[in-house]
């Protein structure tokens, strides 16, 4: 029993040490997120494109 109480309050000793984004930051983070997800998905989507044009005019 001991253990277990000495974890709880490891945990919420650790628990207060967390640094939590402003609102700003997660802002700014998300829309890099959602900018490079799409330059991600052009990207594959121009190789994708040449690369199944390749393929067809091979066969």
């Amino acid at each position: 029993m001991k253990k277990i109480i000495d974890f709880i309050k490891a945990v919420r000793s650790e628990w207060f040490k967390i640094v939590w984004p402003d609102r700003k930051t997660v802002v700014h983070t998300t829309g890099m997120i959602l900018l490079f997800s799409a330059l991600a998905a052009l990207f594959f989507f121009i190789v994708d494109g040449i690369l199944n044009a390749l393929v067809g005019w091979i066969f």
